[in-house]
Order: C-alpha cells, then structure tokens, then sequence
C-alpha cells in the first residue's frame, strides 16, 4: 500500500543516484519504482498509475525529453519533474516549456528533493480539486440549461439563480451590461430553460444592418414591395413563432422601426413590409444592450414608451473586473473550446501567467479573455502558456514593475536602489508562482544557480 506521498517513478541510468534517490523518497513516505532509462519509465508507466516522476534528463535509448515527449503523447497527467547538472540548465529550461512540471539540478539535497515533490503532489491536488468543481458547476448549470455560462463568484451564482427564476414566466427581458460580457449567452440561457426551449431562439443584431434592411428582416414583406421582392418572405418575429426572439444591441433601433416594434410588443402581431394584413405572432422578446437607455430616453432618442415596454424585468449582466474569482474557472472552459478549434491538446497556464491575468481589469470583458487566451495559445510552442506569450502592453504584467519602482524611492543611490529592485522582482517572481524556484528563474530570465545565489544574498 502507498504511503502518504503516493506513488513514485524514478528514471535514471545511475545505480548511485537510483538508490540514493529511493532512500530518501520512501523515507518521505512514497512508494517507489525504479527504471534505469526512458524506455523502461514508459514500460513502467504502462502497468500502473503514479503520483509523480522523476526523471534524468541525459540516459542511454531514451532520454529525458524523449521520455516526456512519450508520456505526453500518452496523456500522463503525473506531474513529471526532471533532473539536470548546471551544464544542462538550457535543456531543463526546454523541458519545462514542453510540459515538466519542475526541474532541479544535480547535486542536490535530500530536502530539496522532498520540497519539490512536496510542491508538485500538492499541485496535481488543486488541479484535480479545480477539475471537479468545473464538473460540479459543468452539471448544475446544464440542469439550468445554461451551460455556457461559467461562475462560482457570489456575484454570479446571484445572478445565475435569478436568470433561472425569470425564464420560467414568459415576459420580455432587458439585458444590460458591458459589451463583451455574454449577454446573448444570458439570452440563450433563459430560453433553454424557458417553456419555449423546444421552439426556435433567433437573435438579430439591430445596430448591425441599414435601417431599410432592418424592417424587412423583422416584419418581412410581401411579393411586389420594393424592387427585388419576388416573392412573399417571412420576418424574423414570424420565424421565431412559438419561440424566443433575441434582439441585440437595441439601443441602436431606427426611429422608424421603435415605433413598429413597440406595436408588435403592444398588439402581438406584425404587419409585413408592403402588406395590407396583419400577421399575429407568439414571440417572447430578449432585448440586450450596452447603452444606457435611460440617458438615450434622456436625450430623444430612444421611445420612453418602448423603453418601459422592454424594461418590465431588467438583468444587468456583471462585467469580469467585477468577478475575479471566476476567472481560473473561465480560462479552464476557454482553453478547452480554443483547443477544440485549433486541433490541439489543451494547453496549461504557468501560475505567474494566471496571477497576470487576474491582475489586469478586463475592459472588453469575457470577450477580450477569449482572445488573450487565444493569441497565447497559437503562440506557445509546448503545452504551456507563460507570461511572454501574453500581449506585450498586457496591463498585468507591467502593475508589479511599478510597485517595484516606486520602492526605490526612498533613496538616490543608484547602487542601493538596483538591490532593492532586484530583491523585490525576486520575491513578486516566487510569489506568483507560488515558490516553484524554477519557473521563477523562467519569468526573471535568469538560471537557475544565479536565482539560488540571489535568494541567499537577499535573504529570502
């Protein structure tokens, strides 16, 4: 039976470094298996499951990379940490962009050794801890039938609940909040979980077509109304008989076309463009915008009587600044759909890359979240996405450097000011990536050795 640290595997072609490493490890409570190469790590890998590996980056048939290129192939989720000399930093270096949880270098201590598998267990824990929150938040809001929508911040939880209390009555909805933040998603929600969910959602953007085109879209028109109508074509609101109608930035609506919708919404029926006859319709109306409509009532123009025709249940949609905490969640359900698109694994963020993106405000929202990922994806070149994969004006990255600076200011010695600098860099890099010595040195791009001798220079 394991004992408390779980299952280990130790790759490495030295007799010496296999028994010193399996004595300290199974003193540290791990139940230990051994492989003198690459070939009998993965053979090893094969017949069971484990907790954590270790493996030598320089062996004979199959090296370290050649190992962790394998098991990633495999889908080995242990979190794999390799082993180096101070000649093979570079090459560790490498190995961690392509998917090493950790290295440390030869020799090492006893405790170092512990510390990093330490490090590691617990890291894989969160991991399995975050993955099944996901699902349990995954289920509960496919039951509500809003499965697009991620959050656990109170916030959003709040707002989801209300989402699903206001689907069940069938009455028109204004859905207001920042643009990018998943308004049409908020829609679509509360369709799915509505009466109606069987019949069709449609949505138009009204701020996204001419004025002339508009009309015709929403009301249709029949054979003969204008130059080009040969025949008789049913509007939106007839097509989405029996259903839900979604329409999207409606502060931008024409005048003209206010006026035509509010008697739709008054009388339930529509008049084709070009008709002589009314058509009855039975839509349920979504409205969404990201203006203030009060303010464009305010100013002539937007109809105060349409205004209070729509806003009979109004669902303000909260913008991502607003719920932080949702974010680790958010970049989970992101990076899997990103994936999907792009045909590739599903990639996983550095603890620094994740602390950047909680740091920055997110003014285009959910939207603008998407695309970092996006552009950070296609650009990584392993399965790892690191800080220099983020946009170079990335407000996140650049807030750390100037709380750096300004504790230079308590003196004009450049000499002095340079350690505090330094010192402080140092300290933000271990914090952000939670202590993890390696991927520290990663972000301030400096070795490994050099980040030991700092750490012990500056007392941290």
């Amino acid at each position: 039976m394991a004992g408390d640290g779980g299952r280990l595997l130790i790759i490495d072609d030295e007799e010496s470094m296999l028994e010193m490493l399996s004595i300290v490890t199974s003193k540290g409570g791990y139940q230990v298996t051994l492989a003198r190469n690459g070939e009998e790590g993965l053979g090893a890998l094969g017949k069971g499951s484990f907790s954590l590996v270790l493996c030598d980056l320089k062996m004979p048939r199959l090296d370290g990379m050649g190992f962790l290129e394998k098991a990633k192939e495999q889908g080995i989720e242990a979190p794999i940490i390799m082993m180096s000399a101070y000649a093979a930093i570079e090459d560790a270096v490498a190995a961690i962009k392509a998917g090493a949880y950790d290295f440390i270098t030869k020799p090492f201590k006893a405790d170092e050794v512990l510390l990093t598998l330490g490090r590691a267990a617990e890291h894989m824990r969160l991991r399995r801890e975050n993955l099944l929150l996901r699902r349990q938040i995954d289920d509960l809001q496919r039951e509500q039938g809003l499965d697009d929508m991620v959050g656990k911040s109170g916030v959003m939880v709040s707002f989801l609940q209300t989402v699903v209390k206001v689907a069940q009555y069938d009455t028109t909805v204004l859905i207001t909040g920042e643009s990018g933040t998943g308004k049409e998603l908020v829609a679509r929600g509360i369709h799915h979980k509505s009466g109606r969910a069987g019949k069709p959602f449609l949505a138009i953007n009204c701020g996204g077509m001419p004025s002339s085109l508009l009309e015709s879209e929403l009301f249709g028109y029949v054979k003969g109304a204008f130059t080009g109508a040969e025949k008789d074509r049913k509007g939106i609101f007839q097509e989405a008989h029996g259903g839900t109608l979604f329409l999207d930035e409606i502060g931008e609506l024409p005048p003209d076309a206010q006026v035509k919708l509010l008697r739709v919404l008054q009388e339930r029926e529509v008049r084709p463009v070009g008709g002589a006859r009314t058509v009855p319709v039975d839509v349920r109306v979504l409205a969404a915008t990201a203006r203030d409509l009060e303010e464009e009532v305010a100013a002539g123009r937007f109809r105060e009587d349409l205004f209070y025709r729509l806003n009979v249940i109004r669902l303000h949609v909260p913008p991502l600044r607003e719920r932080m905490e949702d974010i680790p969640l958010l970049c989970g359900r992101l990076l899997d759909r990103i994936a999907a698109k792009l045909e590739r694994q599903p990639p996983e963020l550095l603890p620094a890359t994740l602390a950047a993106l909680l740091r920055h405000r997110w003014p285009g929202n959910v939207r603008e979240l998407e695309n970092v990922l996006e552009r950070a994806m296609v650009l990584a070149e392993g399965n790892v996405i690191m800080t220099e994969h983020l946009p170079e004006n990335f407000v996140g990255l650049t807030e750390p450097c100037r709380a750096g600076i300004e504790k230079t200011l308590g003196t004009y010695s450049l000499k002095k000011g340079q350690k505090e600098m330094e010192r402080a860099l140092i300290a933000q890099a271990l914090a952000a990536t939670g202590g993890n010595k390696s991927k520290a040195g990663l972000l301030l791009e400096i070795s490994y050795p050099s980040l030991l001798s700092k750490m012990k220079e500056y007392g941290l």
